[in-house]
């Protein structure tokens, strides 16, 4: 399976819609994590939470192509995709482990995975630096054999969506 996550609405390429599912995070309702462990402890693999991100974690974890789409704010996520991405803690376990020298949780049985992070807005080098970072941490936590960055403007970014979506779905 192929997921195509999004902060805002984005004409999605017929390619891609045959092939993936798409959710546009800033459409859901997703509460922030509440950082009560529950996920580990009381109820494994499942966060206590109900709303719209119980149902895009599990996706996430299943997914062999991933494109996320951000507006980056101060070097991050901005706040729809990082609110998700805090919300798929369930697929990883309490249990921490080295990698690479660097403390990351074990996985809850995700998928290995190709990704596009495509972030937008008016970002400057330092921005892309930090993250550029944080992407490559969260490539650990989230299993990525191999990840993309692209960035653009908010100008630029339905036409560089479709193209790089396009190119995506056809790798």
């Amino acid at each position: 399976m192929n997921l195509i996550l999004s902060d805002r609405a984005l004409p999605v390429p017929e390619i891609c819609r045959a092939s993936s599912e798409f959710f546009d995070l800033s459409q859901m309702r997703i509460a922030h994590c509440l950082g009560c462990f529950g996920c580990w402890v009381r109820t494994p693999g499942r966060c206590v939470i109900r709303d719209d991100a119980v149902r895009i974690y599990p996706r996430i974890a299943a997914s062999r192509k991933l494109l996320c789409v951000s507006r980056i704010w101060c070097g991050s996520y901005d706040l729809p995709m990082k609110t998700m991405l805090e919300r798929a803690i369930p697929v990883q376990q309490a249990f921490i482990r080295l990698w690479h020298g660097e403390t990351h949780h074990l996985q809850r049985n995700p998928l290995p995975k190709q990704a596009l992070i495509l972030g937008y807005g008016d970002i400057s080098a330092g921005e892309q630096d930090i993250f550029r970072q944080l992407v490559s941490r969260n490539a650990h936590n989230m299993n990525f054999e191999e990840y993309r960055i692209v960035f653009t403007s908010e100008e630029e970014l339905e036409m560089t969506f479709q193209k790089e979506a396009i190119a995506w779905a056809n790798s």
